[in-house]
């Protein structure tokens, strides 16, 4: 019988990411997969495709450059490792290479935002801006480890490239029971109703933002949560829908620098669309190298923690 899981239990997005990636090199055979020494979860791949599997060592150029290749004679690169690295070290190599030819290459990976404990050269929270400026790359930045899995599937007949993003990955919590939402490349989620006010958040942060609306839901109000998983393109008409229905009080919650991510994406859509909101707030990590310690530790640190984000609600519901 196959395992499944419930909201609230634990889950390795990497373990998603390695039985998924062997079930589609079964479907496609044309699927290859590179990593940058960074293939501990993709054992299973590179057991049963031994000939389509390239561990390339500690050099992300060399991965991205190799997948480019590999595209241009119609194949389906996956990229997997640590996204600080294949965000910026390698950023001239996707830029140039992948997304310039406009190649379907799909680049996943683990450590966005201030996760593991790494220190600041450990931590990806500029990636979001920096990909998201990249013409032709699809972005998202994935909470629900069984989305996972998902994401990848649809990818597969993506003509462009696109970018994954995921925390630490050894062990994250199910967001949804399977099948709840419909899970769209392009569309956001609204993970809980709500009609006072919406938070948009994405990846690590969207338990986080549920955890805020149960506290101001024990102080009567209703506040609708947005699972925003990808950035580009952007769900506007979910945004749009959002500031008619609930009152045009708006928090951003991201594990992102707090300008440049998801918050400076849906101020443009609130500029271009002439949205008039009563509020609006961002929630993420201000302009410093954030030092080291646990998630949980350097958010409250950094003003993004539960307790802020509840201070934030509290603020946008006060205005008029």
């Amino acid at each position: 019988m196959p395992v499944t899981f419930t909201f609230g239990e634990m889950l390795s997005a990497r373990s998603v990411i390695g039985t998924t990636l062997a079930e589609l090199g079964e479907e496609h055979e044309n699927l290859w997969v590179i990593t940058p020494d960074i293939g501990a979860a993709l054992v299973e791949f590179r057991d049963r495709f031994p000939d389509r599997f390239l561990d390339v060592g500690l050099a992300e150029q060399v991965s991205v450059g190799i997948a480019a290749g590999l595209a241009y004679d119609g194949n389906i690169p996956v990229v997997s490792g640590m996204l600080p690295f294949l965000s910026m070290r390698a950023l001239e190599q996707v830029r140039t290479d992948v997304c310039y030819p406009n190649l379907p290459v799909k680049i996943i990976g683990t450590h966005g935002g201030l996760v593991g404990n790494g220190g600041s050269t450990h931590y990806a929270v500029e990636d979001l801006a920096l990909m998201c400026a990249l013409t032709n790359m699809t972005v998202t930045s994935i909470g629900d480890p069984l989305m996972v899995g998902e994401i990848l599937r649809q990818s597969m007949t993506m003509d462009g490239p696109i970018y994954i993003r995921l925390a630490v990955g050894k062990k994250d919590m199910v967001l949804y029971e399977p099948g709840e939402h419909e899970v769209r490349i392009g569309k956001g989620i609204v993970a809980r109703d709500g009609a006072d006010a919406t938070i948009f958040t994405h990846g690590t942060t969207v338990a986080q933002a549920l955890q805020a609306a149960d506290a101001l839901a024990e102080e009567g109000r209703s506040v609708r949560v947005v699972d925003m998983f990808t950035l580009k393109p952007i769900d506007e008409e979910l945004i749009v829908r959002c500031a008619e229905e609930t009152g045009g009080r708006f928090v951003v919650l991201e594990d992102h620098l707090a300008y440049g991510g998801l918050a400076s994406r849906i101020a443009d859509v609130v500029a271009d669309r002439g949205l008039g909101l009563a509020a609006f707030e961002r929630l993420g990590i201000p302009q410093v190298y954030a030092g080291f310690g646990e998630d949980e530790q350097l958010r409250d640190k950094h003003g993004y923690g539960l307790a802020a984000t509840v201070d934030a609600l509290r603020r946008v519901l006060g205005a008029s």
